[in-house]
């Protein structure tokens, strides 16, 4: 069995390409990252499929090695109407989000800043208490206190980052066209 090296080479510029895109934080470019990838997934499977040959019509007089796999094309034609389905939704995603927030750009979870912030500063004591293990907990005072201070200026931000119009459903469903009030 020989396999296309063009194609092999194009699936994987493909699937780079849109692991890449689907990496960024704009749903646009997540959205353009799906089908890419898709697309170089398929062209990785047709590659494995080998050389073209007759069609898989198995009537007498053909010769069973010189018939086309049919099972590559169909994973290919079930792999687009899943591209298809997915891309359906990351597009709804971006409009909906667009309508929310004017933009497609995915801002970094509260929950999850706090969760990392979390984890460096359990890391940082730990290393503060075996730096000045036996000078006792004066010694490593001010570090302490510049940790402090950057957890509450995280809380700061999570509670600005908290404040909305006061209306929960105009904020998650959009606010009704004055036309209609």
């Amino acid at each position: 069995m020989t396999i296309s090296a063009t194609l092999l080479v194009c699936g994987i510029v493909l699937v780079a390409a849109g692991g890449m895109l689907i990496l960024t934080r704009s749903l646009t470019r997540v959205l353009i990252g799906i089908i890419v990838c898709g697309n170089g997934v398929n062209l990785f499977v047709l590659a494995s499929a080998g050389r073209a040959g007759l069609p898989p019509l198995l009537y007498p007089g053909v010769p069973h090695a010189r018939v086309t796999d049919p099972l590559p094309q169909a994973i290919c034609l079930t792999a687009v109407v899943i591209t298809l389905a997915t891309t359906a939704f990351v597009l709804a995603m971006a409009y909906r989000s667009s309508q929310l927030t004017g933009s497609d750009f995915v801002p970094d979870d509260i929950a999850d800043r706090r969760v990392v912030l979390r984890a460096q500063i359990a890391e940082e004591r730990h290393e503060l208490r075996e730096q000045y293990r036996g000078e006792g907990k004066r010694a490593w005072r001010e570090e302490r206190r510049e940790q402090r201070h950057r957890i509450r200026e995280d809380r700061a931000f999570q509670a600005r980052a908290r404040d909305s119009s006061g209306d929960l459903w105009d904020d998650v469903l959009g606010t009704d066209p004055e036309e209609t009030r």
